[in-house]
């Protein structure tokens, strides 16, 4: 316990460090911060293990707690727990064009593993069932160890917010450019909402993690650093690629010392 307790000390410490300057000249998201990250902050990497090819190397698997889903090495130092919902603009911001590729960069280097925690409150607010759904079909793609890819692809592919379009059979059209997800299971699955609980037991986890705006659950994104959670003053770094390479690269850096 006083372990956690100092490295959440020590990431809240880091992200004071890298957004002290930051936050005073913050302005408006700007999506071509998102470069891909090199060895930022003359990190190197271990010889012990050789960086996955890409996310289909990459193992996953739903965590103990049954509601959250685990990618990348499972000895990595680093946690990163994401807190997202399917329907929001802001996840789709931070995935295509802000921190996400840069957090998939790490991932792929064994140097952080990542939770996730997939909401559907926006069903609720916007009226539809495209976040559920989406959450279903994305519980169904772990079983084929697919989840990272079909995450990133629906992302990419994200309809507007006001616009329910995460249907059952545009879920499997997308789910078509993710090279050996369809499958008959996998298609029943989807249009049976098999994996209903886990979507209503995953909400619930949202719910009861914070509140935001009045409402219940954090807001989406919303990322915890190994235990510590970035406040909402300082989100803009979720949006920002280089600040978030340059945050996670003293955290690891830091983690591996």
């Amino acid at each position: 316990m006083r372990l956690k307790r100092g490295r959440r000390r020590l990431t809240a410490a880091v992200l004071t460090g890298v957004l002290g300057a930051a936050v005073v000249s913050c302005g408006p998201r700007n999506p071509a911060a998102a470069a891909t990250p090199g060895r930022a902050g003359g990190e190197h990497q271990s010889p012990a293990k050789a960086d996955y090819a890409g996310l289909a190397d990459v193992p996953e698997q739903v965590e103990p707690d049954g509601t959250s889903i685990l990618v990348g090495d499972p000895q990595a130092l680093t946690t990163v727990h994401l807190y997202e919902d399917p329907r929001c603009p802001y996840c789709k911001e931070f995935e295509t064009t802000g921190g996400g590729p840069v957090l998939t960069q790490y991932v792929l280097r064994r140097k952080v593993k990542v939770e996730y925690t997939m909401a559907s409150f926006l069903d609720g607010r916007l009226g539809g069932n495209g976040s559920k759904k989406a959450v279903n079909a994305l519980r169904a793609a772990v079983e084929e160890r697919k989840f990272a890819e079909y995450h990133t692809v629906l992302y990419q592919s994200q309809p507007p917010e006001e616009v329910d379009g995460f249907t059952d059979a545009r879920l499997l059209q997308l789910a078509s450019k993710v090279k050996g997800l369809r499958s008959p299971s996998f298609d029943t699955a989807v249009k049976s909402m098999k994996y209903q609980a886990f979507v209503d037991s995953t909400e619930k986890v949202f719910s009861a993690a914070g509140h935001y705006n009045g409402h219940a659950g954090p807001g989406t994104p919303t990322a915890e650093v190994d235990g510590y959670r970035i406040p909402v003053e300082y989100s803009g770094l979720l949006y920002k690629g280089d600040l978030f390479d340059r945050y996670l690269a003293r955290v690891t850096r830091r983690a591996a010392t």
